[in-house]
Order: C-alpha cells, then sequence, then structure tokens
C-alpha cells in the first residue's frame, strides 16, 4: 500500500504538460475510428475505460478512465494497420503503452506500464451525449489556449463576495479530484457548495490539462512554476473587473497555497487563506514524503538526486521507480518550485491570513502551519481536528486515511467550513 500511495501523492507531481503527436502510419485503416469501451484486467479489480480514435491527417484519440477522474486524456503515437493498433498515455515520467490488434468490432492486447504488464479488451460503441457541461463558466486567454474556470453563486441577490479556490498538485480538476492518482473526492467542489450557501460566491478552475483545462497544455520541458502563478493572477484579474463582486479571497489547497500566495496581492485581493500548504521549499516536503514511503535504496538515491537540485543541477539518470517523480523533463519544473520559500512568501503577503491544516494530514503535517504561523504572526491559524489532506475526517491509520481519497460522499471535517466563514466575515465579507 505504501507504493500506491507515493504514486498518489507524487506520480503527478506537475500538470499542464503534454507530449507533442508524432507522425503516425496506417490512417487509412478507418475501422478503428470510433467510440471504444472496455477494461484493463487488473488482477481483482478490471479498470474500465472509453477511448476514442479519430481519422485526419494523422490519428487522433482520448482515453477516459472513470475510477480515476481521467477525462478525454489526449493519447499520442497512434498507429494503426491490419497486423496491429498501438497508442500511448503520455504520463509525466511514465512509459505507458497499449499494444492490440483489432478484429472486427473488438480490440485487445496487452497494457503496459513501466514494465507491469496487464490484458485489455476493448469492444466498439456508441459514444452517450452528455449534452453541454452545466455549470456557469468564466474564461481567460492564455499563450496555450483558453482556460475555463466554474462560477457558483448564492441564491441570494448580489453583488457577493468572492473566494477564488486554486488546487492543489498534479493532474488536479476544479473539485480537487486528481486524475490518475488521488481519485475523486470532490473536496474542493464541496467547500464552493458550502460557501455559496453561505453567501460567498466561487471560482474554481481545473489545472491545465485536466477537465474543461486538459488541451491547454506545455510542452513538458518548458513547464515552470510560474505558469501557474501567471493564471492565478489572470483569475484574479478577471474577478477583480466583474461587477458582480464585492471583496476577493483566495483560497489555495496544497501546492495551490504556494500559487495563491504570490498570485495574491493587495491590489486585487481582501484575504488569503492557506488549505494544507507547505510551509518549507517542496524539496524537503517531498523528502519527508518520500521517506515514509519508499525502501531504503531508493530513498537513498533519493536524497543524492535531491542534493543535486539544491545545488541547482540536474541528474539525467533516474531509477525507472524514480522517474514517475524526478524524470529528468521534469526537473527543471521541480527547480522552477524549489525557488519558491512559502514562509518567504508568505511574510511578505499585506492581507489578512488564515493558515489551515488538519491534524490527521499524512502529506502535509501540522508542523508545516505551525512554520507559516512562525512566518507571518499576524496570521490566525486553525487546526482542524481529524482532518486530512483532502479536507475530510479521517483516521491517523494510513491505510484507512488514504480510503477517503475516493470517497466523495464524505463530508468536509467538521468545523472546517465554520472557521472559514467566520474568518471572512470578521473582514468584511458579508
Amino acid at each position: 500500500m505504501k507504493k500506491l500511495f507515493l504514486l498518489a501523492i507524487v506520480l503527478f507531481i506537475i500538470t499542464g504538460c503534454n507530449e507533442k503527436n508524432e507522425e503516425t502510419e496506417g490512417k487509412e485503416y478507418k475501422e478503428l475510428e470510433g467510440h471504444w469501451e472496455g477494461e484493463i484486467q487488473i488482477p481483482n479489480q478490471p479498470l474500465n475505460i472509453l477511448v476514442d480514435f479519430q481519422s485526419g491527417e494523422e490519428w487522433t484519440g482520448t482515453i477516459a478512465i472513470p475510477a480515476q477522474n481521467v477525462t478525454d486524456f489526449s493519447l499520442t503515437e497512434i498507429v494503426a494497420n491490419e497486423e496491429s493498433v498501438s497508442f500511448q498515455m503520455p504520463l509525466p515520467g511514465q512509459s505507458v503503452q497499449f499494444d492490440g490488434k483489432l478484429e472486427g468490432e473488438q480490440l485487445s492486447g496487452t497494457f503496459t506500464q513501466n514494465g507491469q504488464t496487464f490484458p485489455f479488451s476493448l469492444r466498439k460503441g456508441v459514444k452517450e451525449d452528455k449534452g453541454d457541461d452545466e455549470g456557469d463558466f468564466l474564461s481567460i486567454e492564455t499563450s496555450t489556449g483558453q482556460l475555463y474556470g466554474e462560477l457558483l453563486l448564492p441564491e441570494k441577490k448580489g453583488p457577493y463576495p468572492v473566494a477564488l479556490i486554486i488546487p492543489g498538485s498534479g493532474p488536479t480538476d476544479r473539485n480537487g479530484n486528481s486524475q490518475g492518482g488521488a481519485g475523486n473526492n470532490n473536496s474542493l467542489k464541496l467547500l464552493a457548495e458550502s460557501l455559496a450557501d453561505k453567501g460567498i460566491a466561487s471560482l474554481r478552475y481545473d489545472k491545465r490539462g485536466a477537465g474543461k483545462n486538459i488541451n491547454a497544455v506545455t510542452d513538458q520541458s518548458e513547464m515552470r512554476f510560474e505558469i501557474f502563478i501567471d493564471d492565478a493572477k489572470q483569475w484574479l484579474e478577471t474577478l477583480e473587473d466583474d461587477d458582480r463582486f464585492t471583496d476577493i479571497a483566495v483560497i489555495g489547497h496544497s501546492q495551490g497555497s504556494l500559487v495563491g500566495m504570490m498570485a495574491a496581492g493587495a491590489e486585487t485581493t481582501e484575504a488569503f487563506i492557506s488549505l494544507a500548504g507547505a510551509g518549507q521549499t517542496i524539496d524537503y516536503v517531498l523528502e519527508k514524503q518520500l521517506g515514509d514511503s519508499l525502501p531504503a535504496d531508493l530513498f537513498e538515491e533519493s536524497q543524492t538526486i535531491l542534493g543535486q537540485m539544491r545545488e541547482g543541477k540536474t541528474v539525467p539518470d533516474v531509477s525507472q521507480s524514480l522517474q514517475g517523480v524526478f524524470a529528468p523533463d521534469v526537473q527543471s519544473f521541480l527547480l522552477s518550485w524549489m525557488a519558491y520559500d512559502p514562509s518567504e512568501q508568505l511574510s511578505e503577503l499585506d492581507v489578512p491570513t488564515l493558515i489551515v491544516n488538519g491534524t490527521h494530514d499524512i502529506q502535509v503535517p501540522e508542523s508545516e502551519a505551525q512554520l507559516l504561523k512562525e512566518a507571518e504572526p499576524e496570521a490566525e491559524l486553525m487546526l482542524v481536528e481529524g482532518m486530512n489532506h483532502v479536507l475530510k475526517e479521517a483516521p491517523e491509520n494510513r491505510d484507512e486515511n488514504i480510503a477517503t481519497y475516493t470517497n466523495p460522499d464524505l463530508p468536509l471535517a467538521d468545523g472546517l467550513v465554520e472557521g472559514i466563514v467566520d474568518f471572512l466575515n470578521q473582514h468584511g465579507f458579508h
């Protein structure tokens, strides 16, 4: 279980990046085109998948894995001919390959991820038309295309105070769910709904490479932490220019805490809330997480890599088991993230601040919140008893704690929303 949890924490430490589709072969093999449904036969746990292929100048395709909240993830290197069909999922630092054969309306073969292989089978089907996405969406224009954010308004008449909710690390969507990682928990959706019930509007958005923003991607080797900061600043400017809103709060979860404190400022922001945010640079947070999850030999290698990166160097040779964290083309992004110390950044932020952490957070422990409090003594500190990293009440036991990461039916931890709303009301958010 430790290995699986490691993947949930750090396999997708970045998002918003993708690899370009290579030239493909067999474009005339039209039988592949269309919607396919089936499963990967993982022992004791078949994994349902939905795949769509489109032909054109080159093959394009997407895959959805509902159980892992993967939606319309772009496939690459699609090759189709009479002998075989193959395609890849371009996950950061991962080798994910499908190799199969098409026989009539059945496509079956082998799924391979980092040396592990399992059979898969797909059947031709008809894609369900779900219509347009529900909800009220705003958009901003970036160099890699539009980004969309979902606006949730209270039922009462406006104008309203509004919170910009910034998600955590990985390909995390606006609801707080992580593709291929932590799974569905709907933590940020529940937070937005609770704020609306209290008269506070919110805007929450999918990270680049997730949800409605799946196509607003940057080449993996060019991805930098500053892109996340710029995105958040644009959203704040959009809210500032919208006459429906009065005061603006920034609520950043996990990685989003650092993004939020760097995007916020007195010109656009009346309050800042850190949810489960680190108090030290990401290399030290990673070191703690890896120490809790890795066998001794891999942890020793990870420390060597981190030591080199702390000197500003990249490491070309990384064991396959650590590729998900330290793949060479991810290291430049990590270096850009490591450059920012949350405690230093918070001490420079001149807006009312609330620091929130759960006492049962096994990813970012409450000691990180204490570091932020020490850096900014005027900030308020709220420790929520029994709350874990996905803002749910959870046992201290590691496996039982992790189980809540995939349970969207669990409510938010008692006291979380009340504490946030009390803080905002104290600072004029009525």
